[in-house]
């Protein structure tokens, strides 16, 4: 059988879709290739038709999830700065919404137990995501801006996956104010 111009790669990415929401849903380890691909509306056997392995797999998953925050905070920022970027981060349905969020923060803890080729993804898109931090702080000096972003990465990361973890509402929606707050006043100058 014959399938249209592009099939393939629709297919593909079908996969890698499905693949990021629920690896960053329900973790690494627990998304079995067969349930993933019946999710996808495929069969097992036709997964190495678009992958050489899992890891192959969760490699694409994760740069495209991340490419995908990535855009989304470049939006908030170009709006309002790193106070919007920060806010977009730490709002609510991002903690409501793992499949839909921040990579980083649903898979960090796995990812260090992965292939150095998946770590350096990671990585890559780590740095990238403190670069783009980085370049709205212009209110602290050059030697200030990565060490102040690398602190405000760890805050958010910390409070949305503190704010998931939690059973209580209002503790919940109270580290995800106090993360902004603290968020940002890493991005202050010292007095």
């Amino acid at each position: 059988m014959r399938f249209e111009k592009g099939h393939k790669e629709q297919t593909r990415q079908r996969i890698i879709k499905v693949a990021s929401e629920r690896f960053r849903k329900d973790g690494v380890e627990a998304v079995g290739i067969a349930g993933l691909m019946a999710e996808a509306g495929l069969t097992h056997g036709g997964f190495y038709a678009h992958f050489e392995s899992k890891e192959d797999l969760l490699r694409a998953a994760m740069v495209a999830a991340m490419d995908t925050t990535r855009e989304r905070l470049n939006r908030a920022a170009e709006k309002n700065g790193l106070e919007g970027l920060v806010r977009r981060y730490l709002r609510p349905s991002h903690r409501d919404t793992p499949e839909d969020g921040c990579t980083i923060a649903s898979l960090v803890a796995e990812i260090a137990r992965h292939e150095p080729e998946t770590r350096e993804v990671f990585s890559r898109r780590v740095e990238g995501f403190l670069g783009r931090i980085t370049e709205n702080l212009p209110e602290l000096p050059e030697a200030e801006r990565k060490p102040a972003a690398i602190g405000i990465l760890g805050v958010m990361l910390g409070a949305l996956q503190l704010a998931r973890a939690v059973t209580d509402p209002a503790l919940s929606d109270a580290i995800l104010e106090n993360g902004i707050r603290s968020a940002l006043r890493l991005a202050k100058p010292e007095k």
